[in-house]
């Protein structure tokens, strides 16, 4: 018990340290070499973090990878920085994600996009049975030639939830928006391209 509450904080400090500091390409390798040292000296605890933490080094480079297709703001919108987060497999299921958010007065939108998340399942149910959606009062509709499901309220607020190829899950949500603005920026993200990412 004792074990695993110390292998916990070791994932939780390498977490930590992979949001915060870029990985060198050679870092990856590195974290690897040194699991397979350590599990040629019998040290399998030190081997099994070392492999958390290569395995963490990969998925904040995916996360890189991902935000890069956050669209620029449209005409006459600004955006924030946008950002990745990478996390362990023993925290939440795993996965990355990239956000941006935009804005236009009292408007914002808000992107994110999540790769490799247990999420997707549940998801992919709602794409494959219409019915439960239409409970939440989401519709479905093309967009750059991919299944979105699409959700507007009162008081102008809408999401669009997109799957791409049963690997990424594109979530667009706004605030103050008409629900053409909110399919002009799921139409700026490149879903073709995240499509063939690996």
């Amino acid at each position: 018990m004792i074990e695993m509450g110390r292998r916990a904080i070791l994932v939780a400090v390498m977490v930590w340290l992979t949001a915060t500091h870029p990985v060198r390409a050679d870092e990856i390798k590195d974290a690897i070499q040194e699991a397979i040292d350590a599990y040629e000296a019998g040290d399998y605890s030190a081997a099994a973090g070392q492999l958390d933490y290569a395995a963490q080094l990969v998925r904040q480079l995916k996360g890189g990878q991902i935000q890069e297709f956050l669209p620029k703001p449209l005409d006459g919108w600004t955006a924030e920085e946008s950002s990745s987060n990478a996390m362990a497999g023993s925290l939440f299921g795993g996965g990355v994600t990239a956000s941006r958010d935009y804005r236009r007065g009292d408007s914002s939108v808000s992107i994110t996009i999540t790769g490799d998340s247990p999420i997707l399942q549940g998801m992919l149910m709602m794409f494959t049975n219409p019915a439960i959606a239409a409970q939440g009062g989401a519709r479905f509709q093309k967009i750059n030639g991919h299944k979105a499901m699409v959700k507007t309220e009162a008081g102008d607020r809408g999401e669009i939830t997109i799957v791409i190829g049963q690997r990424y899950l594109v979530q667009i949500e706004g605030r103050n928006v008409s629900k053409e603005e909110l399919i002009a920026y799921a139409e700026a993200v490149d879903l073709d391209a995240l499509a063939a990412l690996q």
